[in-house]
């Protein structure tokens, strides 16, 4: 339900109050009880998401899907390959440091 502002002209009382945007506009302020409360026009609270996130890649096609997973398993594929070289590099940079630090 939307949250309405109101102000009371009689108290000057500003509140908001939870309804039905098929109900009518209150006219009985709560605070003083006169019939001078009128609704304020306001922006608004604008639209909540809750939950995880949403990502514009959440409505992609089946095509697009499909385009982007195969892409994914080619770079990984590549990634994989370039990571056990680097990693044989890097030990035998380290063997051969450790062994001039030693003299």
């Amino acid at each position: 339900m939307p949250t309405y502002e109101y102000r009371c002209e009689a108290c000057k009382a500003e509140l908001e109050i939870f309804h039905s945007m098929t109900e009518d506009a209150r006219t009985e302020c709560p605070e003083c009880g006169e019939q001078q409360l009128i609704r304020l026009i306001s922006s608004g609270g604008g639209v909540l998401f809750k939950g995880s996130g949403f990502y514009e890649t959440d409505y992609r096609s089946d095509s697009y899907k499909a385009g982007a997973e195969a892409a994914k398993k080619d770079t990984s594929s590549s990634d994989s390959g370039s990571k056990s070289g680097d990693s044989s590099k890097s030990s035998d940079s380290k063997s051969s440091d450790s062994s001039s630090s030693n003299d």
